[in-house]
């Protein structure tokens, strides 16, 4: 048992309680598809179009930032899905606007459905805390969704600069796409060992990482009932 001031510590900065073992062991649990992938949200009564309405939300900021497969809208030549899974946001947003899209997701099991899909490049089968861009490559957009709660603050912070220097120079954008805590506080999750922060500690690890955020959004039209209400999520377009 964690001493008085261990547990204290852990209180006030519940990213130590991280550990990706336990991670791992849930991710390894959950079955490889949507619902696996959200949590059981999407069979729950009134939420079968969660996955629908989390995607025309993430086009429609894209389009906001000019980037998108229609006219007069910025092309994407590579891009990256950090912390992919099955590959949700992969097919469904990113490969219809990007020419190639690479895929970072520690799961084999998750990326075996996208081994030779059209659109996909290279699968890294790394944590985001272990991977490197190939030296060659520059990203044009790098999109992270309901993943880097499984960092811990100082691995985010690494995660993001890493991202930076792997952008296209003055076109390349970040996208980091999460819940956020309501409690007014970061709140660990023991079931899968991870952490929901607040706006203002992404806030605080997005500068840190020396980048700016050029553009921020609250993800509109999630569903809620009597019995269950979703936390906000928040977008980021974030620049060196």
């Amino acid at each position: 048992m964690a001493s008085h001031t261990e547990q204290e510590i852990a209180d006030q900065e519940p990213d130590r309680s991280i550990n990706p073992q336990t991670g791992r062991q849930y991710w390894q649990s959950v079955t490889a598809d949507d619902n696996g992938m959200l949590g059981g949200i999407p069979s729950c009564k009134g939420f079968s179009s969660i996955s629908k309405i989390d995607l025309q939300g993430s086009r429609t900021f894209l389009a906001r930032l000019g980037i998108g497969a229609k006219a007069g809208r910025q092309p994407v030549a590579n891009a990256l899905d950090g912390g992919a899974g099955i590959g949700r946001i992969t097919q469904g947003l990113l490969v219809q606007i990007a020419e190639n899209v690479d895929v970072v997701e520690p799961e084999e099991k998750f990326t075996r459905l996208l081994v030779d899909k059209p659109g996909v490049g290279h699968i890294f089968n790394v944590g985001l805390q272990d991977w490197q861009p190939p030296a060659d490559t520059q990203y044009d957009l790098i999109w992270t969704q309901w993943c880097v709660g499984h960092l811990t603050d100082e691995q985010l912070v690494q995660f993001l600069q890493v991202c930076k220097g792997a952008l296209r120079p003055e076109t390349g954008i970040i996208v980091m796409k999460e819940n956020l805590s309501t409690s007014g506080v970061d709140v660990y999750d023991p079931t899968d060992s991870s952490v929901t922060r607040q706006d203002k500690k992404f806030l605080q690890l997005i500068s840190r990482a020396g980048l700016k955020v050029i553009r921020q959004e609250v993800q509109r039209g999630i569903p809620e009932t009597m019995k269950l209400r979703l936390l906000p999520v928040k977008m980021y377009a974030l620049r060196p």
